[in-house]
């Protein structure tokens, strides 16, 4: 129980950072520079956790900030909660206003981000995705034995769930706060900022899309920041995008939001 324990732990860590760190804060906000050696690794543990291709990923995430809380938006809550938990994917293709050519030039130049989007057809996509997920917990268990595969498997399956729970519960203002003032729902909810390693502070994300770091107050702990820098000492990553001035300074100085904003579909249509 002790090595499925430490073998689930360690699966965890690195799918989330594949998320947190390789699919959000370097492809889809150039938030730091990773060499080629990083970003695969990083980009490698989120997409065996079943998050699918990277320039699908990304081409829906820049969507959502581009449009955010409104019917463009692929997956705010205001489309409500199936939509925007699980009901958003379940298409063929993408919807008229999301281009990744145009949305995503940068990934279209990388052959295996290429190929792993399958010509933006969702279903081969995530087809693809799902058996070579699978095929990579078989080599697992061929190579280890079946307790390492199912830990692999069950920290996959765990990680997916947290970036499309995050999609909807943070942006519920009543289930969390606001640092900033903004015209949109995104709100910091802690419980979320611990299980998805520093993405639950979206209100922050959302005042400074650029920044790799997530976590503004001394209570907001971000642990993909904290792997950011390790990986910067290791000459691994550069050209950090450390966020507002703000936090530098003696006395930090964030603006308290003084009212909830919530908008609605007839007013964003």
């Amino acid at each position: 129980m002790i090595t499925f324990a430490i073998i689930f732990a360690i699966s965890y860590i690195w799918h989330a950072l594949g998320i947190t760190l390789g699919y959000h804060r370097l492809l889809s906000h150039r938030s730091f520079k990773a060499n080629k050696f990083l970003e695969y690794v990083l980009v490698l543990g989120g997409y065996l956790a079943f998050e699918g291709s990277p320039i699908w990923w990304i081409a829906i995430h820049r969507a959502h900030h581009k449009h955010v809380d409104t019917p463009q938006d692929p997956h705010t809550p205001l489309l409500g909660w199936w939509e925007s938990l699980y009901g958003w994917m379940m298409k063929d293709t993408y919807p008229n206003h999301i281009v990744p050519a145009k949305s995503c030039p940068d990934l279209m130049q990388d052959p295996i981000y290429k190929f792993l989007e399958q010509d933006g057809n969702w279903k081969r996509n995530h087809a693809l995705a799902l058996v070579l997920n699978l095929l990579f917990r078989a080599i697992i268990w061929a190579t280890f034995g079946w307790m390492p595969a199912l830990a692999s498997l069950f920290a996959g399956v765990i990680v997916l769930q947290v970036p499309l729970l995050l999609n909807f519960v943070c942006h519920i203002p009543k289930l969390g706060y606001k640092n900033y003032e903004s015209n949109n729902d995104g709100v910091n909810v802690w419980w979320v900022g611990i299980l998805a390693l520093g993405e639950g502070w979206h209100n922050n994300h959302h005042e400074y899309p650029g920044a790799a770091r997530n976590g503004f107050k001394w209570f907001e702990i971000d642990m993909s920041w904290y792997f950011l820098l390790l990986f910067r000492s290791l000459g691994l990553a550069s050209n950090i995008n450390p966020g507002p001035k703000e936090l530098y300074t003696k006395k930090v100085q964030i603006r308290k939001v003084r009212r909830r904003y919530s908008r609605r579909l007839s007013r964003a249509a």
